[in-house]
């Protein structure tokens, strides 16, 4: 063994720990190295939901920008299905090099492991958290023929036909699918619950009377309601939302305590070199602080949630523990 100059000493013993210390150090550096050049090609943007949805809609309002800063086209993969473990368990099991990442939203990355029996991916070991997006609260909407104009009318009329109302939501495990179960467990009201591959199918199969309900997000929704063609009972965060200010809280409707809100961020797979996570957090933060961006969001009913990876991830380890209490007091299982 020849051991470098620099870690040189007369003694075997100091000359073995000298160099078992450079050849990690080097291995480090040779690790990190690629982050230099990053990237040298396509970044590929594997989004958990199906075009038409708020994630969706928001990630390419930032690929543009993206496409500028990093130099390269930022290639977005729409991968829907089971409650977003499709596509987030393909990033999963993608080599950590910065040039797949996906953009789960709160079933897949906290929901989830509590809702499955067998996940094919771990949240919080399988993942670098990049990043917040957005935050999206949810609106309860119906179809006009509906026999009610307030939350307390839809409750009542519930109440009136057990079993009787269907409500659609986003997919299995997602937060709408939660934020809907949790409204019937408040309400103390049996609805009967109609999985989608995301909001879009959802909101459209309620306009066209397919479903009389849906709980959705404002993407998909705002500016059907505002044309008329869907009803709002309420919305699903605490506060109220500025693109709706008529439109009461579901806890101010007569449900206090109830709040749920959507939201959605970047993660690469875990492993991933500090270097390029840092960069792309920065590019993503970036893109969210352009005032025309920001604009664009707010009008499709998206809120711009820029932070570091560190706030991002905290916040994942706080919601996982909020919905395992919702899902186990809910009883709420998926094969």
């Amino acid at each position: 063994m020849t051991v470098p100059l620099a870690c040189g000493t007369s003694a075997l013993r100091r000359q073995l720990m000298l160099a078992t210390a450079c050849t990690v150090l080097g291995g480090a550096a040779f690790a990190q190295a690629p982050a230099g050049d990053y990237p040298n090609k396509p970044i590929r943007m594997v989004v958990t939901f199906p075009p038409g949805g708020s994630a969706d809609a928001v990630v390419r309002m930032l690929v543009p920008r993206l496409n500028e800063k990093l130099g390269q086209p930022v290639v977005v993969d729409n991968r829907p299905g089971a409650g977003g473990n499709v596509g987030l368990s393909l990033v999963a099991k993608t080599p950590a090099d910065g040039y797949t990442l996906g953009l789960g939203a709160a079933g897949a990355l906290t929901a989830n492991v509590s809702l499955y029996p067998q996940m094919p991916f771990d949240p919080i070991k399988d993942f670098k958290p990049v990043g917040m997006v957005a935050a999206t609260p949810f609106v309860i909407v119906g179809h006009p023929s509906i026999a009610a104009r307030t939350q307390r009318e839809l409750i009542a009329l519930a109440k009136s036909q057990p079993g009787g109302l269907s409500i659609g939501h986003g997919g299995n495990g997602t937060a709408m699918h939660l934020s809907a179960a949790l409204f019937a467990q408040m309400a103390d009201v049996k609805l009967v619950e109609v999985p989608y591959r995301g909001s879009g199918p959802a909101a459209l199969d309620t306009i066209a009377g397919q479903i009389p309900l849906a709980l959705v997000d404002l993407p998909a929704s705002l500016q059907q309601i505002r044309a008329g063609k869907l009803i709002a009972f309420a919305v699903t965060s605490a506060q109220r939302v500025p693109m709706l200010p008529d439109v009461p809280t579901v806890a101010e409707a007569g449900l206090p305590g109830y709040d749920s809100t959507g939201w959605f961020g970047v993660v690469a797979p875990a492993g991933t070199p500090a270097p390029i996570v840092a960069r792309l957090n920065a590019e993503i933060n970036a893109a969210l602080g352009d005032e025309q961006i920001k604009a664009s969001m707010r009008n499709l009913g998206a809120e711009p949630a820029p932070g570091s990876t560190e706030a991002f991830e905290a916040y994942i380890r706080s919601e996982t523990k909020k919905w395992a209490k919702v899902i186990q007091a809910a009883n709420i299982r998926l094969d």
